[in-house]
């Protein structure tokens, strides 16, 4: 009976990774949020190209420098462009929600968590896979996300590409029309902006991870010496 509960137990936890495992897309990637270089040019990316319509409003300008190492006075001029904020303002934009509503047919998400409510292999994914499809209002669609409301954004640098279906059965993409990119440019830039949204979604992860080891030495000390200081006092009683 004990070992039937924990198996059970152990599904339980497993679930949700498994019924996550099949969205996350056919392309491999794991997050680094350690290489600063690319966090930092996945901040300018998402700044460039995804903050007019969407927000991290759970991160702070200063907060997000700090971080990354990022001078005030390039924080200001290279990533706040959005009028009347400070550096401690969050990561906000301009468009109202029902701007977005009325353009998009519902509002920009915010996504300072995105990367944690789906994981970073999800966002990578996802914006790898966009494709044509004329009977969506934006003429695109998303292998990830179906009926997606989002337009593809980074058609200019990936270029345009369809799914084609073969007589197997088997679905692939198809270049329509080239980018300014190339695919390894593409897949770099696609690596930053997600290394940056898995940052965003825990910008003390690196600082925690730093100090679980030393946590971990601590306790594992103070084990030692509450031992000693218990043989002591049991000495005294016998």
């Amino acid at each position: 009976m004990r070992r039937l509960i924990v198996v059970l137990t152990f599904m339980t936890l497993l679930a949700p990774v498994l019924s996550h495992a099949e969205d996350d897309g056919p392309l491999p990637f794991s997050a680094d949020v350690g290489n600063t270089a690319s966090v930092q040019r996945g901040a300018h990316d998402f700044v460039s190209y995804c903050s007019a319509c969407h927000t991290l409003k759970y991160l702070r300008y200063n907060q997000m420098a700090a971080g990354l190492d990022i001078p005030e006075k390039q924080l200001k001029q290279n990533l706040m462009f959005v009028g009347g904020l400070k550096p401690s303002s969050e990561m906000i934009n301009a468009m109202s929600a029902d701007d977005g509503k009325a353009w998009f047919g519902k509002a920009p998400p915010d996504l300072t968590l995105e990367a944690e409510y789906h994981n970073p292999r999800w966002v990578y994914n996802y914006l790898q896979n966009f494709y044509l499809d004329p009977k969506r209002p934006n003429g695109v669609n998303n292998l990830l996300l179906k009926n997606v409301a989002m337009p593809d954004v980074l058609w200019s640098l990936q270029g345009w590409q369809k799914q084609v279906t073969d007589k197997d059965g088997a679905t692939y993409f198809v270049t329509v029309s080239k980018g300014s990119m190339t695919a390894d440019q593409f897949n770099g830039f696609v690596t930053d902006v997600t290394n940056f949204l898995t940052f965003a979604a825990s910008p003390d992860k690196i600082e925690r991870s730093s100090l679980g080891p030393k946590v971990i030495i601590f306790l594992l000390i103070l084990l030692v010496l509450t031992y000693l200081l218990k043989k002591e006092f049991w000495r005294d009683i016998h």
